[in-house]
């Protein structure tokens, strides 16, 4: 039976956790995949799985970015060490057979790509948030974003593809000067109730 994380844990992945505007260090590949190996436990609806990540690193490969960003987030994201490109993929179901073997679970989502669009999205967004919680586990920070053209970026790093981006999240090493005083969070009683 599991434990209950400590407090420093539960400190680094929520509490004192925060989103940063600007970062630095190096983060290498074997951090990369180190983080996508944990992620990738994380669960979705019958192991859809549906994300799919591009590590961008690169000077080649911020450069395609940098077209497709708002102008509020051009500056941050081309400092920042890594930039995932979170997409998902609307074609998901062809893994299935693997992914999900019990039963033909491909059959489920047969059909139009666009019947497969509000399942890829609301698990490659369970997949976005596994990924900033193996970040902060691995020591990292994290920066999600939406502010970006999803169509330029499809186009420069899907073309041709059943991908389709939904969010980035900048990875490094926070600037704690880059961070905003704390936002407030609902309390329980108006977020959430017991029946």
């Amino acid at each position: 039976m599991p434990h209950p994380l400590n407090d420093v844990a539960l400190d680094q992945l929520f509490r004192t956790a925060r989103t940063y505007n600007a970062f630095g260090g190096e983060v290498s590949e074997d951090t990369l995949r180190q983080l996508y190996d944990l992620l990738k436990w994380g669960p979705t609806q019958a192991n859809t799985t549906p994300a799919r990540f591009v590590f961008v690193k690169s000077a080649e490969a911020k450069a395609k970015l940098g077209p497709a960003l708002a102008e509020g987030n051009y500056a941050k994201t081309m400092a920042a060490p890594v930039t995932v490109i979170v997409g998902r993929d609307e074609d998901f179901h062809e893994k299935l057979p693997y992914l999900f073997p019990h039963v033909d679970a491909k059959a489920w989502f047969d059909g139009p790509r666009e019947g497969r669009g509000q399942p890829s999205l609301r698990n490659s967004s369970l997949q976005a948030a596994y990924l900033i919680l193996a970040a902060r586990a691995l020591g990292l920070d994290a920066g999600p974003m939406t502010g970006f053209d999803a169509a330029k970026v499809d186009a420069a790093f899907f073309a041709g593809t059943s991908i389709k981006s939904d969010i980035l999240i900048n990875l490094g090493h926070g600037d704690p000067a880059s961070l905003y005083p704390r936002s407030p969070r609902l309390p329980f009683d108006e977020a959430a109730r017991v029946e």
